[in-house]
Order: structure tokens, then C-alpha cells, then sequence
């Protein structure tokens, strides 16, 4: 999924100088942003309190969208680099596509799991014909600076692993949890998790007291550790847990992301993971005048174009957190 803000500011994210080394509760509230004309996605990170939660950088929740008489999701053809992302879906399909000849429709709970490396370009759809409601989540992995030009490649898992107990089912998307190891390729040490609870249960999930960690609420109602999440909300919560109590008010969706402190500080600007100002601008250069990203073939329409970046260089702008 593309970040289709035409007002896109330049952003340093990561290292450890905004890591909580110990756990906290607090609840991030989503930006809502317009994606294409038809879906509105609720954008937690990054996040005016908290830009990145080990290695994921980017988090937008979306639906459940009655899309029955609607397009549904239309992403023109867009670049990214220095990245992986990571499709999910509770309900609804999606058709990828990218320049690396790759054509694959994402399903609920299979992962669509796409490493740009150096550099991709991508489309993602609403199949024709399509179901009737939309529903799910689209996050970025910043791949670390030993591992961010590598080749691109796309990856469709449809059989995760499974962590149970009573009243939960954990799918593991990427990572591991609980001794359960998800097969897709990851550049740093993270979880990536789907936790569907029943009603009434109370439970715990074990977690890496060296990881920081935040749950994205889905649908449902839930507590965790004592604190409600609403769909479309995110709790973070520090780094120094060994648990994690949940507690399901109603049936409830929620995801688990956590990770290593990502300890290298990167520059986001639209669609683009780098490490300086330049190396971002040589990106969009490259984009609107270069075969560098490749050609997505199959899409039926134009390409986006890349937004204008601010004149100021990022250096002299001071660093956003």
C-alpha cells in the first residue's frame, strides 16, 4: 500500500533516544487519511507520540468498508525502497502486483509480504468482482542498513503458524511467538502477530522483555493490561515485559507488534525508507524519470506521481519526532 499523501513531510525515525525501557500504556490515536476514492484508512504510525515500534514504521488500519457498489481499493503503480510490506486482511481480497513480474491475490489471515530492497514499484486492487466488505491492515518493516539493498522480491505465505489457548488463536505473521515461527523473511529480530479472542477470556501471551511492543485493535472489545482498545486505536507498550494480560469484553481482533529497539536512524518521505535527505530526493528523481523502480504490467491505469518535496533539506529542517 502507498502512503498517497500529497503533503508529505520528511521524517527521522528510529534509534533508541525514544525507546521506553520499561512498560508503559499509551494509547495512539489514528490519523484518518484518504486512500483513493473510495477507502479511508485510520494511520497510526508514524504518530505525532511515537514514530516506530522496533523495525514497523508504518501502520494504517483499514475498514471493515461495505465496498459491494464501490471500486474498492484502487493503488495506482507507486515506488518504494528500503522497506517490506506486509498486507493483512480480516475480510476482502486484494490482487498485487509489481515490477518484479509478480501477480498474487492476498487473502484474509495469508501474508503478503513484499521486500523492496533497492528498489520495487507496486499496484494493489479490489479484485472484479469483489466481496462486500474490505477489512484489514498495511505496515512497513525498515529494513536495516546491512540489508536495505538487497534484491526485491515478493513472498505469499497462506499457511502460518498457530499459537492456541483457551478462547485465543495466534497466527504469527512474521517472526516468532511463543516457539511458533512464521516463514517470512525478516531482516531484524520482530514479531508480527494476528490474536483472535472469544469472548470472555482472559489470558496472557509471553513476550521478550528486550523487545518494545504495541497492539493494534481491530475489531471487538478488549482490555489489554487493563487498558480498553477500540478498533482502530494502538497501545504501546514500552520495552521490559515478559507477559502480556489480555482480556475480551466481546469476540476481538486485535495484532501484536514488537521488536528490537531499531537503533538506526532512518528518513521516511512518502513511499521511501533512507538514511539522508539526498539519497531520498535521488529516489523521486529516479522515480518520475528513470527505469530504476521497474514497470508494473497489468494495472489498468497510470502511475502515481511522486509529490513535491519540501525545499528546505531535511539536515536544516531539524529532525521531526
Amino acid at each position: 500500500m502507498s502512503n498517497l499523501d500529497r503533503q508529505a513531510a520528511l521524517t527521522v525515525c528510529g534509534g533508541r533516544g525514544f525507546v521506553v525501557a520499561e512498560p508503559v500504556r499509551e494509547l495512539l490515536s489514528p490519523r484518518r487519511v484518504q486512500l483513493g476514492e473510495s477507502t479511508e484508512v485510520r494511520r497510526l504510525l508514524p504518530n505525532l507520540g511515537r514514530r516506530m515500534i522496533g523495525a514497523w514504521a508504518f501502520v494504517d488500519h483499514y475498514g471493515p468498508d461495505d465496498i459491494a457498489d464501490e471500486p474498492g481499493m484502487q493503488v495506482p503503480p507507486h515506488p518504494h525502497m528500503g522497506l517490506q510490506t506486509v498486507s493483512w486482511l480480516h475480510e476482502g481480497e486484494v490482487l498485487h502486483r509489481d515490477s518484479t513480474g509478480s501477480l498474487q491475490t492476498v487473502r484474509p489471515r495469508e501474508l503478503g509480504l513484499m521486500t523492496s530492497g533497492r528498489a520495487i514499484s507496486h499496484s494493489e486492487e479490489s479484485p472484479r468482482p469483489h466481496a462486500r466488505l474490505l477489512h484489514g491492515a498495511q505496515l512497513w518493516v525498515a529494513l536495516p542498513d546491512a540489508h536495505r539493498h538487497v534484491e526485491p522480491h515478493f513472498e505469499h505465505h497462506a499457511d502460518l503458524p498457530r499459537v492456541t489457548a483457551p478462547g485465543l488463536t495466534a497466527t504469527v505473521i512474521l517472526g516468532s511467538l511463543d516457539g511458533a515461527a512464521s516463514p517470512g523473511t525478516t531482516y531484524s529480530p520482530l514479531v508480527g502477530a494476528d490474536l483472535a479472542l472469544a469472548a470472555g477470556t482472559e489470558t496472557a501471551l509471553p513476550l521478550e522483555p528486550d523487545f518494545e511492543y504495541a497492539v493494534l485493535a481491530m475489531s471487538g472489545e478488549a482490555e489489554v493490561d487493563g487498558v480498553p482498545v477500540l478498533p482502530g486505536s494502538m497501545l504501546y507498550l514500552g520495552c521490559g515485559r515478559t507477559e502480556l494480560p489480555l482480556r475480551a469484553v466481546s469476540d476481538a481482533g486485535l495484532m501484536l507488534l514488537g521488536g528490537e529497539p531499531f537503533e538506526e536512524e532512518i528518513v521516511m518521505w512518502w513511499n521511501f525508507v533512507g538514511r539522508t535527505d539526498e539519497e531520498i530526493r535521488e529516489a523521486r528523481e529516479d522515480w518520475m524519470a528513470s527505469d530504476r523502480f521497474g514497470e508494473v504490467k497489468g494495472y489498468d491505469g497510470d502511475r502515481l506521481n511522486a509529490p513535491e518535496m519540501p525545499a528546505t533539506p531535511l539536515k536544516a529542517r531539524g529532525r521531526v519526532r
